[in-house]
C-alpha cells in the first residue's frame, strides 16, 4: 500500500532483489504518448532508461510481448526496471499523476496504524476510528496523524473534514462493506482515488476498475511469502499477480554451463517454458534488462513472470543444479 501511494497510478508495485528492482502495473490511458505505438518505439523513445514490459493483459487475457505489439488503450502493463526509472516509465504509459499528500485511512487497526506511521513525516494522514479505545492508543503511538473518533461511512465526518481535498482514501477495516460503501462514499464526495482492502476475494474482480481505483486482497499480498517456501530450486522472492492468475518469480541461477540450464547461456538461449519471459537480472548491485544477449552468470538473480501457472514447475526445474556441480 505504501508503494502504491508512492507511485501515483500504479495498480500493483512489487520488489525484487532488496528493492533494486520493481515490477509496476498500470492501466494505458488514451492520448497517454505509448498507446498506439509498438514496444520496439519504447526503447527508441527512451534511449537513457533500460525496461521490459514483462507482460501485458488486455481484456483480462494475457499477451506474450514481442516487439511488434502495439499498446491499446485500457491495457493494463506489467513493466520492470531500476527502483529509479519507475517513475519515468511510468510516465509514458499514463497521464502524470502529481504526488499524493493528503491521506485518509479508514480503519485504526494493525493495517491502518502502520500505514499512518510509514506515511506520516512524508504526507498529510489522518486516520477515522470508530473505537475511542483504539483512537486514545493510536493517539499517542503515532507522531503527526491525525485521530478522529467517528464511523468512515458517515458523510456528515467526510464532509467536516474535506473529503474532496484527500488525495487518497484508503479503508482498512476488518469489515468488506464498511470498506466499499465508505470508499464509494469517499469517491462520491470528491476524493480523488480511493484504495480498498477487500478480505473476500470473489469481490475484487467486481468492484475494482469502477470507483473503486485500487481494491488489495491481503490473501494475495501474502501469498508470495508461503510460495517462495514451497517452489523447489533457489527461489528467494515470489508475487502472485493478478489475484493468483500469474506469478513473478526471483530466482538464484548456480553452477555452471555444463550442470545448469541458464548459467553461460544467453536469454535467446535459455529454453524457456511457454508463457514465460525473464524481465531482468541483478549482478551484485547492477540492474541488467534482459535483452537477447544478455548472458547469465553463477549467483545471478534471474527475475521472471509466469502467465501460465501449470509451467511453474517446469521453471523450478529450470533452475535446479544438475549432479555434476559441487
Amino acid at each position: 500500500m505504501r508503494r502504491l501511494i508512492e507511485h501515483p497510478g500504479a495498480l500493483q508495485v512489487l520488489e525484487f532483489a532488496g528493492g533494486l528492482v520493481q515490477l509496476v502495473a498500470v492501466k494505458a490511458f488514451y492520448g497517454g504518448p505509448l498507446v498506439g505505438q509498438d514496444l520496439a518505439f519504447l526503447r527508441r523513445h527512451m534511449p537513457n532508461v533500460d525496461t521490459r514490459v514483462a507482460a501485458i493483459y488486455r481484456r483480462s487475457r494475457p499477451i506474450i510481448p514481442r516487439g511488434d505489439t502495439v499498446i491499446e488503450a485500457d491495457d493494463e502493463v506489467f513493466f520492470l526496471a531500476a527502483r529509479l526509472d519507475i517513475r519515468a516509465v511510468m510516465s509514458e504509459l499514463r497521464r502524470v499523476e502529481r504526488d499524493f499528500r493528503r491521506v485518509v485511512i479508514a480503519g485504526g487497526g494493525n493495517i491502518g496504524e502502520r500505514l499512518a506511521e510509514h506515511l506520516e513525516h512524508s504526507h498529510q494522514v489522518k486516520i477515522i476510528e470508530h473505537s475511542l479505545e483504539r483512537c486514545t492508543t493510536l493517539s499517542e503511538r503515532l507522531d503527526r496523524t491525525v485521530v478522529l473518533h467517528g464511523s468512515a461511512t458517515s458523510k456528515r465526518l467526510l464532509e467536516e473534514e474535506n473529503i474532496e481535498e484527500c488525495d487518497i482514501f484508503c479503508a482498512l477495516t476488518n469489515d468488506d462493506e464498511v470498506n466499499i460503501m465508505s470508499s464509494l462514499l469517499a469517491k462520491r464526495l470528491g476524493a480523488k482515488k480511493v484504495l480498498t482492502l477487500i478480505n473476500n476475494a470473489a469481490y475484487v474482480d467486481l468492484v475494482q476498475g469502477g470507483e473503486i481505483d485500487i481494491a488489495i486482497s491481503p490473501q494475495q499480498a501474502t501469498i508470495g511469502s508461503l510460495l517462495t517456501h514451497v517452489r523447489r530450486g533457489d527461489i528467494v522472492n515470489v508475487h502472485s499477480l493478478r489475484r493468483g492468475a500469474a506469478e513473478a518469480i526471483e530466482a538464484i541461477a548456480h553452477g555452471d554451463k555444463q550442470s545448469s540450464k541458464v548459467v553461460g547461456r544467453t536469454i535467446s538461449d535459455i529454453d524457456l517454458p511457454e508463457g514465460t519471459t525473464i524481465g531482468a537480472i541483478v549482478r551484485g548491485k547492477e540492474v541488467i534488462i534482459a535483452h537477447g544477449n544478455v548472458m547469465v552468470e553463477s549467483g545471478d538473480h534471474v527475475i521472471l513472470f509466469v502467465i501460465d501457472k501449470r509451467r511453474i514447475r517446469d521453471v523450478e526445474r529450470l533452475f535446479q543444479v544438475g549432479l555434476t556441480f559441487f
